[in-house]
């Protein structure tokens, strides 16, 4: 039932969020280079430590990506329980 109902009428939504939360990403990315800086240890996000790393050592660039994913799902994961006590 939800991959022939649900799913499909959910699909146009979901791929609606993703390009946006995909485009916000590259906003802030080209923001945050352009005017911030890049200076290690000073206004280097861990987005743009993934950057330079990617042009150096590839294998540090996917380590610092892991790490960012899993403070993200962390976050989430307890935002969640928030979330849902409020419904």
């Amino acid at each position: 039932m939800f991959v022939r109902v649900t799913l499909p009428l959910v699909a146009p939504g979901i791929a609606a969020g993703a390009v946006l939360a995909w485009a916000r990403a590259l906003g802030e990315f080209g923001a945050t280079i352009t005017f911030a800086g890049n200076l290690t240890g000073t206004t280097q996000t861990m987005p743009l430590a993934v950057y330079e790393e990617l042009e150096t050592n590839p294998d540090a660039a996917v380590l610092l990506s892991v790490v960012l994913l899993a403070v993200s799902i962390l976050v989430l994961g307890l935002l969640r329980e928030r979330w849902v006590s409020q419904l």
